[in-house]
């Protein structure tokens, strides 16, 4: 399962100017707070969380919310993603891996998930 998504840098600037750290807390735990100290960071792990979203199949919403999912980085500063138990019990998740850039004043994010569900798209 794949996931894509774009976001402009100004869009999430924009979103923190007005509304602060409770822009942030909507949609970032505290440790990627810490984290997410660019505009282009913290759009980018927001293109990352409906990347991942995306590749589940079901979008941010009911079933899997911004908190369900948590980003970090390794020791290299490449990033990477925890799931809530539920999203990895319910979809069998075996695998997966991130990708963020940031160019142009966009960032994307690619998401690659590996599931042994042979339902994995089929969110009830």
């Amino acid at each position: 399962m794949v996931g894509v998504d774009i976001v402009a840098i100004s869009r999430i600037a924009a979103f923190y100017e007005k509304h602060g750290e409770n822009a942030l807390k909507r949609y970032l735990h505290p440790q990627e707070i810490q984290l997410a100290k660019s505009n282009a960071t913290r759009a980018g792990f927001w293109a990352a969380k409906e990347a991942i979203s995306k590749a589940l199949g079901c979008g941010i919403g009911q079933m899997c919310g911004f908190h369900d999912i948590t980003l970090y980085k390794d020791q290299k500063g490449a990033p990477h993603f925890t799931l809530a138990t539920h999203l990895l019990e319910h979809f069998n998740i075996t695998d997966h891996s991130l990708s963020i850039a940031h160019d142009g004043g966009f960032a994307i994010a690619v998401v690659s998930i590996q599931s042994n569900s042979p339902t994995a798209h089929k969110v009830q």
